[in-house]
């Protein structure tokens, strides 16, 4: 009986433990949204945009963010990818829009972008959101994230919304 009661106690610490843990790993992604420039040489005219209210019904909504190479040299961004497969990038290239890229994950292996952006030059990247990914569950507010990676850090762009139905 003393084993019992001792083993449900500490599954049940186990449990809760592991709870916490979740929620303090989730905080740190909503809190940094947007938070932007880790890299040293490609910066963004804006890290963050919100949409504000958008329905479901209305579809697919996008934005434009433009980067550009701030360094003395070229830079090489190796990846983009999204924190969600609700969202996906396209990068301007010089030979047109290359994309879509994802979450890393989902829908199979996320193609590798590496793309060179001389130094001073700006790039576009088209986010695109669907707001109907995640069925009827998905209303309320979102947060998500795309970054750009190279060897030097990572660049986060980031945007938020209020779905409605």
């Amino acid at each position: 009986m003393n084993k019992t009661i001792i083993i449900v106690l500490a599954v049940i610490l186990v449990l809760v433990g592991l709870l916490y843990w979740g929620r303090q790993v989730q905080n740190p992604l909503l809190d940094s949204v947007g938070a932007g420039n880790v890299s040293e040489s490609i910066m963004a005219s804006e890290n963050f945009y919100d949409f504000g209210q958008i329905s479901m019904k209305d579809g697919n909504v996008e934005k434009v963010f433009t980067v550009t190479n701030a360094s003395e040299t070229s830079v090489l961004i190796e990846k983009l990818t999204t924190s969600c497969m609700c969202t996906v990038a396209f990068f301007g290239a010089e030979s047109g829009e290359k994309g879509p890229f994802g979450m890393p994950g989902h829908s199979g292996v996320v193609p590798r972008l590496n793309e060179i952006i001389a130094s001073g030059e700006s790039r576009n990247v088209r986010v695109v959101f669907d707001p109907n990914a995640h069925g009827p569950a998905g209303v309320g507010p979102i947060s998500r994230v795309v970054y750009l990676e190279g060897k030097d850090g990572i660049l986060e762009l980031g945007f938020k919304a209020m779905v409605t139905p």
